[in-house]
């Protein structure tokens, strides 16, 4: 089957009328999607929740591990008494 077939036959199948759909299944569908749309809002609040507490995380850290501040030498003894 060449292109010019294979989109005649995409086209046929395209135009064609759709299929009844049971007017009992549009309830399920409805809840269903409901369901899905709860669900990925849940998600999103999780992850965003997850990164304020990453975030809050990382800064409390920092503030007291003071990464940026370089460590004092521990290689020769301290001067005192001259």
């Amino acid at each position: 089957m060449n292109r010019p077939q294979r989109e005649a036959a995409a086209r046929q199948i395209m135009e064609r009328t759709p299929a009844p759909v049971p007017p009992e299944l549009y309830a399920e569908v409805v809840r269903r999607g409901g369901r899905m749309l709860r669900r990925r809002k849940a998600a999103v609040r999780l992850m965003w929740l997850l990164l304020f507490a990453a975030t809050v995380a990382f800064v409390v850290w920092a503030l007291m591990a003071r990464p940026w501040v370089e460590p004092p030498s521990e290689t020769t003894p301290p001067l005192t008494g001259w």
